[in-house]
Order: C-alpha cells, then structure tokens, then sequence
C-alpha cells in the first residue's frame, strides 16, 4: 500500500509546485482568465482536451464499454468528429475575432459580436455558465471519492474532500495559468495509462477471437455497433453517444483554450494533436471496458453486481490484476488528472464569469488589477464550495447515479447553451442578438425539460432516456436561433460583423 501513496503524494506536490509556481504571472484579471494569450500548442491541445474529457472518461466511459460492448466505440466516432470541427473549423475563426474585439471571455466575444446596448446577453450568459459549471463540478468531485473510494478502499467522502482540497490550492494559487499547465501534466499521465492497460490486458489474454467469442457467449449484443438488434431504442442510445462529441464545438471551458493561444499557428500545430489524443484515449477507454467484461463477467451476471453501479469500477479491477501495487497508484494518479483537470479549468471560467463578466462589467469597472485577481480567487473558492456542497447532497440524494450520466448531464447543459450560438454567431452573419438571447435560453430550458420531464413520459419517455439530453436541447436551440433570426433581423449587425470578419482576417497578415 506504502507504494501507491507515495505515487499519489509525489503527484499532487507536482501539481501544487505547479500552481505555485504559475501564480508568479497571475497579478491581473487577464492573467488569471486565460494566462496572458500565452499558450503553446501542446499546453493548448493537451489542456483543451483533458479539460473536455474528465473523470467521464476514465470511470465512465471504461463503465459504458462494460455495460454495451462494441456499440461504446460510436463514443469515439462523435468525439473525433466534435474536436475535429472544434479544431479545424472554428478555431482560427474564433483566434482572430476574440483577438480583434480583445476579449478575455467567451461572453466578452459575444457582446462584441453584436455590439449589445443591454445586460440581458451578459447576463443569461454568465448565469447559465455559473449553473451547469457546478454541476459539473460536482460530478468530478463526486467522481473524486468514487476513484478513492475504488482504488484504496477509502471512504467516499473523504475522498472527495482529499481530491478537492488539492485542486481548489493550486487554482486559487495560479488561475489559468496553474490549470492549463497541470492539465497537460495531467493529459500525459491520463494518455500513457490509458493506452498502455488494455494493451497489457490484451497481450494476457493473446487472442481476439477468444475475447469476440467469450463476449458473444456473455451477450451477443456486446459485439453489435447498434447493441443487438436495429430497434429505436438501441439506434437512440447509439445516436446520443454520437452526438456527446457536440460538446466540443463551442463549449467555453475547450475555447478557452483557443482563445489564449499565442497564434494561430499554435492552433495549426495544436488541432492534431487535439485529434490523436481524443481518438487514442476514448479508443482505449472503450476498450477497457469491453476487456474487463470479458475478464469479470459471465453469462447471466449483472456486470453491475460485479463492477459497481454502471460498471465503473471496470478500470479498477483490471488495473488490480494486470499491475503491481506501485503502478495501481499511478493509476489514482491518472484517474484524479482526468478530474482535476476538468475541475481546475471549470473554476478559473467559472471566477472569471463572476468577477470579470458580471462584477467588472457591470458594478465595478475602474476595479484595479490586484483587486481583480484577488476577486477572482474568492470566486473559484466560493464556487469550489458550492460544488462541494453540491455534490455531497447528490451522494446522499441520488445513491444509484453514475459518473458517466452524471457528468453528460452537466456536460450537455453547457453544449446546449453556448455551442448551437457560438456556431451561428461565428458563421452567420445575419444571426442577431435576440437570436443569441433565444437559443440560449432554449438549449437551458430544453436541457432540464428533456432531463426532468420528458425522460419521464411514459411512452416517448424511453427513447429520450436512450438519447439523453445533448441531441434534442441542442437542436432547440440551434432551431430558435436560426427562426428569431429569420423573424428579427438587424441587417446594420451583420454588415458589421461581415466588416469583423475581414478585418480579423487582416491580423493574421
């Protein structure tokens, strides 16, 4: 046991040097929000797509390729495809606008984008951050105590308070700077454990056809693309795996990162690595998962009775059996990398949505930068908090909930919000305000009425559970945004953004 602990102790004094040592460039409100524009294209990608991952991947992922077999890999279809879009399409476009209206935040580039005279943009924005930021918060720090809880027999929260108290140190030390510089400390440990453990497995076992047969003599739909047979409800849940990949496409905490790059040319160099990284650690996740329902299960077993509520503790197991002690705890360490990560990031955005959109913008404008910076630590810690909080009631409310549901629940909220409005104001040049203000209050309220009311009817219910939330808020509010446009329209708004997008294309030269 000695050996895992001093792995993990010798991980978390790397990240707190880390936040310590960022902190020395964190004096204002721009180098605690994204770092200066700073970043290189390995802090960059590494940073984004740890940040994008999370504890969803390492836990619930490797859970779900238990739990439904080859018909998991479609996960990695939707999120090759969603960071390739983010990537390739967007980015660039999204580095020269943010750079010409100079802003710090997402809802910096927004007001600019369409010269808003009101509160009502920065507002909705802000606010509906803030909300499904802590609750995906708190899928992490729940994610926390279920790692401690799996890997060291710890209490659950004891666990997350451990897990918790690391992260909010660092972020409150360094800002932005302290999380993107961990989180490519953390993307390497999370891909090197991720893609070396079902290798490992892999060679134990020797023979392919061996596991495809044993998974058939388990439950033939475990080696089905559409998990058995063609029916609505398995083309619904293989569809909504699919879309999860949508959540890249404009979500604030990935494009942050695109936002504090030095260049574009970092974003050139960096959208293929974002790329391999997404595709070789979902690929082994998924991978994982299906090796440890070979391993665990057998025919007529609940995979649950043995891997825990949504099979999460696949990864565990299976790191438990191909590895000595002293490599289980890297395995903690790679676990809480893919939490921390995520959690970090969703603190620094989250205090900069507080103190710069809402405090600084509209009560305190002439607030010096040592204010600021102050400011934003007393945010990430009271928001760190609230999560905290959140999380512990959820654990006793909710005791049958998995990571993986749990965090796709928060993930989707933030997509459905920002990335149907982010696409059409980067793209469309006749996209209004009102449209903006339209199609984030749609992907909001779509998000709860799909989770808390239409998941629930007893005829269409089923396949919405199967969907889940991503697909039908994000099409509300890709819908709206489109028809209040159509309805609404502010042709001096799009002349002058059509006039933005030249002169941004003007930077680069």
């Amino acid at each position: 046991m000695i050996e895992k602990y001093a792995l993990i102790a010798l991980y978390f004094t790397a990240l707190v040097f880390l936040g310590v040592f960022a902190a020395r460039g964190t004096r204002s409100m721009k180098g605690f929000v994204i770092g200066g524009k700073s970043l290189s294209f390995w802090v960059a990608a590494f940073s984004a797509q740890a940040t994008g991952e999370s504890a969803w991947l390492l836990l619930g992922v490797t859970g779900m390729g238990a739990m439904l077999g080859f018909s998991a890999y479609w996960i990695v279809v939707g999120e090759v495809v969603g960071v390739f879009f983010a990537w390739f399409v967007m980015g660039k476009r999204y580095k020269r606008l943010t750079d010409l209206y100079s802003s710090i935040t997402m809802t910096d580039f927004l007001i600019s984008r369409f010269q808003s005279k009101t509160n009502i943009l920065r507002l909705l924005s802000a606010t509906s951050l803030i909300i499904f930021v802590l609750i995906y918060i708190s899928a992490q720090i729940d994610a926390t105590g279920s790692a401690f809880e799996a890997f060291l027999d710890w209490n659950y929260h004891q666990g997350a308070l451990v897990g918790f108290g690391i992260v909010v140190l660092y972020c409150v030390a360094g800002g932005f700077l302290a999380a993107a510089w961990t989180d490519m400390f953390q993307g390497v440990v999370m891909l090197g454990c991720l893609v070396v453990l079902p290798i490992v497995a892999w060679l134990a076992i020797g023979n392919s056809a061996e596991i495809v047969a044993g998974l058939t003599a388990i439950d033939p739909a475990l080696v089905s693309v559409w998990g058995g047979e063609f029916t609505l409800i398995n083309v619904s849940v293989v569809l909504g795996m699919m879309l999860i990949g949508l959540g890249f496409v404009g979500s604030p905490q990935v494009f942050a990162r695109l936002l504090a790059v030095r260049s574009e040319t970092e974003i050139d160099r960096g959208k293929w690595v974002a790329l391999l990284f997404t595709f070789l650690v979902d690929a082994a996740a998924v991978s994982i998962g299906v090796l440890g329902r070979y391993l665990f299960t057998e025919q007529g077993v609940d995979p649950e009775t043995v891997l825990g509520n949504g099979a999460q503790n696949v990864m565990s197991e299976l790191v438990h059996v191909s590895f000595p002690p002293w490599i289980v705890g890297l395995y903690v360490a790679a676990v809480l990398s893919a939490i921390m990560s995520t959690v970090s990031s969703l603190l620094v955005m989250a205090a900069g949505a507080v103190t710069h959109d809402l405090y600084a913008k509209l009560v305190n404008p002439s607030m010096s930068d040592a204010l600021a910076a102050k400011l934003c630590r007393y945010s990430t810690l009271a928001i760190a908090i609230g999560a905290m909080a959140l999380a512990t009631v959820v654990s006793f409310v909710a005791p049958e909930r998995t990571i993986f549901w749990f965090a796709i629940f928060g993930w989707s909220g933030i997509a459905a919000t920002f990335c149907p409005m982010v696409i059409l104001a980067l793209f469309w040049p006749r996209f209004t305000e009102k449209a903006a203000i339209a199609s984030m209050a749609a992907g909001f309220s779509m998000t709860m009425i799909s989770k808390f009311f239409l998941q629930e009817l007893p005829s269409v219910g089923p396949v919405f559970v199967a969907l889940e939330t991503m697909p039908p808020s994000f099409l509300a509010a890709l819908i709206v945004g489109y028809v209040v446009s159509i309805i609404s329209p502010e042709p001096a708004n799009a002349k002058q953004f059509e006039r933005d997008l030249f002169a941004s294309s003007q930077l680069k030269k």
